[in-house]
């Protein structure tokens, strides 16, 4: 049995790089009763459909920025999970109102639809950006976390549960450097903002995965964290064009040196597991002394000095492991 057999599955954003991997999975490996894909584009969901469609499959054309067409589309659906976001760091600085709209409005429609539509349980994904952000796209996404962690005090005891799934880089998705450095080839050259930068690294599969695994783990305000490996920019760029000559440019507005994911200030709030990480909620919002468990386990507390960072990772993708991860990107 899998993990969403027999529900009702709504994904925002659902034709992105991430939804379309979501529905070519949960329609292979679970039997949903159905999985509804609400988004804003047309195109995108014609061309979707063209390549994955089932029975149970829907295609709902609707904007999170619109409270009314959610609810109509939430109707009987007990999960969601929340993809739609506007993503590009310099776009959002140049449109700051617009980034604003759909990822902190955005969200904040998403839970009341779902609250009112009577939906058990909300995960949105967020992104490393949204800690410590220096730049709008991370900053409304830091809002956008507050507001699905504070629902669960909104909907209340046995109402509606929410979390977060924050990670890092997906390889070969939209505005990846992947796809960048494939254009940059064509001109035998590879345009590296600084050699020291870092990054975590997942496959969209591996994504996947992950949400589907902490939608069965969640109770309600936790915030998942996956264990990744980092990488680094200038072993990526080799290890797909060992032949192209490298160019430093130096680091862009809005751009890190390197990923956070968690930062020092919420180690108090953080346990630690085999293969991933909580933050739990920072305002008690569940049973005073109850302990949750996760994969039947309470994990442990970490230092109160740690901090998941990409450079200070204890797992790294060597150069021969990127090669396969690429080949594999390429061949999906």
């Amino acid at each position: 049995m899998g993990t969403l057999d027999g529900h009702s599955v709504l994904i925002t954003g659902g034709t992105g790089s991430f939804g379309k991997s979501f529905v070519r999975h949960v329609l292979a490996h679970h039997d949903l009763k159905r999985l509804v894909v609400y988004s804003r584009d047309e195109l995108k969901q014609f061309e979707m459909a063209d390549e994955l469609n089932a029975p149970n499959l829907r295609y709902f054309i609707g904007d999170v920025r619109d409270v009314k067409r959610l609810e109509r589309a939430l109707g009987g659906i007990d999960t969601v999970i929340h993809a739609a976001a506007l993503k590009q760091v310099v776009a959002a600085e140049y449109n700051p109102i617009e980034c604003i709209m759909t990822n902190v409005m955005g969200a904040e429609n998403v839970i009341n639809a779902s609250i009112n539509a009577g939906v058990k349980k909300v995960l949105a994904l967020s992104t490393d950006k949204a800690v410590n952000p220096i730049n709008l796209y991370g900053a409304s996404k830091l809002c956008s976390d507050k507001l699905f962690v504070a629902a669960n005090h909104i909907a209340g005891n046995g109402g509606c549960r929410f979390a977060v799934v924050r990670y890092g880089n997906v390889i070969g998705s939209r505005g990846s450097v992947i796809p960048v450095f494939r254009k940059q080839m064509e001109q035998g050259v590879l345009r590296i903002t600084d050699p020291e930068m870092t990054r975590f690294w997942l496959t969209v599969d591996q994504g996947v995965q992950f949400v589907i695994d902490s939608l069965r783990r969640m109770h309600g305000g936790e915030t998942f964290i996956p264990k990744i490996p980092s990488m680094r920019i200038v072993d990526l760029a080799q290890a797909m064009a060992p032949d192209c000559r490298q160019e430093i440019t130096g680091i862009r507005p809005g751009e890190k040196l390197h990923e956070v994911m968690i930062p020092i200030d919420e180690a108090r709030q953080t346990r630690e597991f085999d293969s991933f990480y909580i933050i739990q909620p920072s305002l008690l919002m569940w049973e005073a002394g109850k302990a949750h468990l996760y994969d039947g386990h309470e994990g442990v507390s970490v230092d109160k000095n740690f901090s998941y960072t990409s450079d200070n990772n204890s797992e790294w993708v060597d150069a021969a492991t990127l090669q396969t991860m690429i080949s594999d990107e390429v061949n999906a």
